[in-house]
């Protein structure tokens, strides 16, 4: 063995051998930083809402539409309501109720005031809502009321002024964090309530209460006011029937898209991420031929006196070793290079992922890590085969 090292290093092209290096190191960083950044900001774009199923269509009517011209507001009449709810893609249906009267909110996080402001309750049937009945429960004369605050609000906070104040991120399990006083004022009272959040919803733009609160304080606040919904809550069958679609268009409504805009996103995510992977696999290919080459040439260099070696003895297995210890151990560096770099650009980016996105799970490197030890395996199973095939062309022309 220590024959075919001699050799070995006096015709070693260290050049070649740095080229393979950083190429190999490119191509198998690409194609794992792919994979991981795939499998890190997915859920960001396919997480489910906590609280509403994804059966559950939010249907409005379009501004501008022939509904609302001939009406005079965007609410839907009980007479609309019926033929929503015989439709026979339609489970069943529900009315967002609003509040009649004006709320006042202040919200805090550990002391800290964030939102003073009027905001709007709305409430659903509690049966649409997926929250256990102790927590999603009011009694009327109750000085503590349930909510439930659309995400975005959240992500302004985590975002924005956490950033900016030094103060602790909110995700889900830190809801307790959130202070939060309701004044309501209407029907001559004006009375002060603690609002305790139970969590955050992905598909809602206003803030939401049990119904039982908005039937009991609009009994007591506005009793004189009485509005139709301009919204409703619609349990549907199967969410890509094509005749929801065309019944939607037909009355002049319109549903929250928010679920169609995060599967075209995640879609055109996974067509960006195959495309760099196959950039990063087209490089680790290239690679794999300059390291060939080099060993080509190095082989070639030293094939009279490989020759030798093989008249005298040496098996072609032995003569072979040194060449795919070599390329077998400049893909193990690679692959840990790899490794840390990936470490570190991911440290980076989900930095800002957590950020936005407090709720995302943590995730894993493994998946990554395993498609880079396949990688290793692989090409180096396939160097291994060609030393080989090489050293043998050798022997077998001295037979």
């Amino acid at each position: 063995m220590s024959l075919v090292w001699k050799l070995l290093r006096q015709h070693i092209s260290i050049p070649q051998f740095v080229g393979f290096f950083f190429a190999n190191l490119f191509g198998m960083f690409i194609v794992m930083l792919g994979v991981q950044f795939y499998r890190d900001v997915t859920p960001v774009f396919t997480a489910k809402d906590s609280f509403l199923s994804s059966d559950y269509l939010i249907v409005s009517k379009k501004i501008g539409s022939a509904a609302t011209l001939t009406g005079r507001t965007h609410d839907f009449s009980n007479s609309e309501i019926d033929d929503m709810a015989q439709q026979p893609f339609v489970r069943k249906t529900g009315r967002f109720s609003s509040a009649e009267y004006k709320v006042d909110a202040r919200m805090g996080i550990n002391g800290q005031s964030l939102l003073n402001t009027e905001l709007p309750f709305e409430s659903v049937p509690d049966d649409f809502i997926d929250v256990s009945s102790e927590q999603w429960h009011y009694t009327p004369g109750d000085r503590t009321v349930p909510i439930i605050l659309p995400r975005t609000y959240i992500n302004m906070y985590n975002f924005g002024f956490a950033q900016s104040h030094n103060l602790p991120k909110i995700s889900d399990g830190l809801v307790g964090m959130i202070d939060m006083v309701v004044t309501i004022h209407g029907g001559g009272h004006t009375d002060e309530y603690k609002g305790r959040v139970i969590g955050f919803s992905n598909r809602l733009n206003s803030i939401l209460v049990p119904q039982a609160f908005i039937e009991w304080s609009n009994a007591k606040y506005a009793p004189e006011q009485h509005s139709q919904p301009n919204r409703l809550m619609v349990e549907v069958t199967n969410p890509t029937d094509e005749r929801i679609a065309q019944y939607l268009e037909q009355q002049g409504y319109e549903v929250d898209d928010d679920k169609l805009q995060a599967e075209k996103t995640t879609y055109f995510l996974k067509m960006v991420v195959v495309l760099v992977m196959a950039v990063g696999l087209v490089i680790s290919i290239l690679s794999f031929y300059i390291l060939m080459l080099s060993i080509y040439l190095l082989v070639q260099k030293n094939a009279s006196k490989l020759e030798n070696l093989l008249l005298i003895g040496y098996s072609p297995s032995r003569v072979a070793r040194p060449y795919q210890l070599i390329t077998i151990g400049l893909n193990c560096l690679v692959l840990l290079i790899a490794i840390v770099v990936l470490w570190l650009v991911r440290a980076y980016y989900m930095q800002t992922v957590e950020l936005l996105y407090p709720q995302i799970p943590e995730g894993t490197m493994l998946p990554a890590i395993a498609l880079g030890l396949m990688l290793l395996v692989v090409v180096s199973l396939l160097n291994m085969a060609a030393i080989r095939r090489k050293v043998m062309s050798i022997w077998r022309r001295k037979e």
